[in-house]
């Protein structure tokens, strides 16, 4: 996706890209993405900084500020395993509110890495390093493999973990390719692992299906360990994740080719925020998806505990969006912030995270309040409006009836 600022093409020494990471408290995941940007700098043959959508500096909008003064043309590359909602909400409202900022600034949006030929071929070799350490062979062993993904509540995600596992068993000679999740969704580790065991394969070779090597990894690993001594008959063994294996390289590079000349292709038939999907149907609808994205940005910020639970939140009990852009700003959207801040300080019984954001997709009828998870938004807001959203939404959960705008 791309901005209008500059339609015609530039050369490649007036361009730069920008390649997103999720974000670690851990430096050694963070280092891991500095280190593919470096590499697809030398890759693409153009300047290639590393930006974090949380947790780890520099912030995508401070990463794009750094380079918007040098070059006319940015490709954001997005370093996601599948297209869950930070792919499909964080990064691109991110990227709108920069576009913003920067209206001189041409800025491309690629896709993330999805399903291609070239992670299957190195999953492929990580399943043949596992083979070697086992002493099998998949031509003459029956070699059964689980490839364990992170799991999404995103459907979309999920099925592309599968078409995954098929890629890597077409043509090759495993007894089975199975998939499997770490959390979030079905079929665990563990109950895959179990069922791959009635068929008495001679070894099983886990592959985790991340990018660095961390808590989910080695939760992984012990539970191939783990089903490795509670069946004896079985060989079993974890691989290593992706890394920085020169073939991500292979897919960025075509990201940002497909980014630069207009040729992403998402997968929006199936994506639960554009078409109503069996059991997801709660989260059709742009409005809903851009509140998430707003408020998903503060949801890390109190993190504990991050060994033990490598994704929990430890956020507030609802999160204030209040839209601060030119037509709310003009309407008095400032004030109301102010006085929203100052009445949830005063107050013993709120738990809430109160903060600006960009345009809500509401403009005239502000400055709009959107209070999450409630789904509830607040039209023409005046500043004396802010003690009773506070005192009766946010303190009791009594929505102020006669400043609704939309429920979510």
């Amino acid at each position: 996706m791309t901005t209008n600022a500059k339609a015609t093409p530039v050369a490649l020494d007036d361009e730069a890209a920008l390649l997103v990471g999720h974000g670690s408290r851990r430096e050694k995941s963070n280092e891991q993405v500095r280190t593919l940007a470096a590499d697809l700098e030398g890759r693409l043959g153009v300047p290639v900084d590393a930006g974090f959508l949380e947790l780890a500096e520099p912030s995508i909008p401070d990463a794009i500020a750094g380079l918007a003064s040098s070059v006319s043309r940015l490709t954001v590359v997005q370093l996601s395993l599948f297209a869950a909602s930070h792919v499909k909400n964080d990064v691109p409202l991110t990227v709108r509110n920069a576009r913003s900022e920067h209206p001189e600034l041409t800025i491309h949006h690629g896709a993330h890495l999805g399903v291609h030929p070239a992670l299957v071929d190195l999953l492929d070799d990580r399943a043949a390093s596992v083979e070697s350490e086992l002493g099998v062979d998949r031509e003459g062993d029956d070699v059964a493999v689980v490839l364990c993904a992170r799991g999404s509540s995103d459907p979309d995600a999920n099925g592309d973990a599968h078409k995954l596992a098929r890629l890597l068993y077409e043509g090759r000679s495993f007894d089975r390719v199975e998939t499997s999740f770490i959390g979030v969704t079905e079929p665990r580790l563990g109950e895959t692992l179990h069922t791959v065991a009635k068929r008495r394969p001679d070894a099983v070779v886990v592959l985790p299906y991340m990018l660095g090597d961390g808590v989910l990894t080695g939760r992984i690993r012990d539970g191939a360990a783990e089903f490795d001594g509670e069946y004896p008959y079985v060989d079993a063994g974890a691989g290593d994740p992706l890394g920085t294996d020169t073939r991500i390289l292979d897919v960025l590079g075509d990201r940002w080719q497909e980014a630069r000349t207009d040729s992403v292709d998402m997968s929006c038939d199936a994506c639960k925020y554009k078409v109503e999907l069996d059991g997801y149907e709660e989260d059709v609808g742009g409005a809903r998806a851009m509140l998430r994205a707003l408020t998903h940005q503060e949801s890390h910020a109190d993190r504990d505990d991050v060994d033990a639970r490598p994704h929990a939140h430890d956020a507030p009990a609802k999160h204030v969006a209040v839209c601060t852009n030119r037509t709310c700003a003009a309407d008095g959207s400032p004030a109301v912030l102010e006085r929203l801040r100052q009445e949830a300080r005063d107050s013993d019984a709120c738990d809430a995270r109160i903060t600006r954001s960009s345009c809500l997709g509401r403009c005239g009828d502000g400055p709009m309040v959107a209070v999450y998870p409630d789904g509830v938004w607040y039209g023409g807001v005046d500043r004396t409006d802010a003690e009773r959203i506070v005192s009766s939404h946010l303190d009791r959960d009594r929505i102020v009836s006669d400043l609704v705008d939309q429920t979510l």
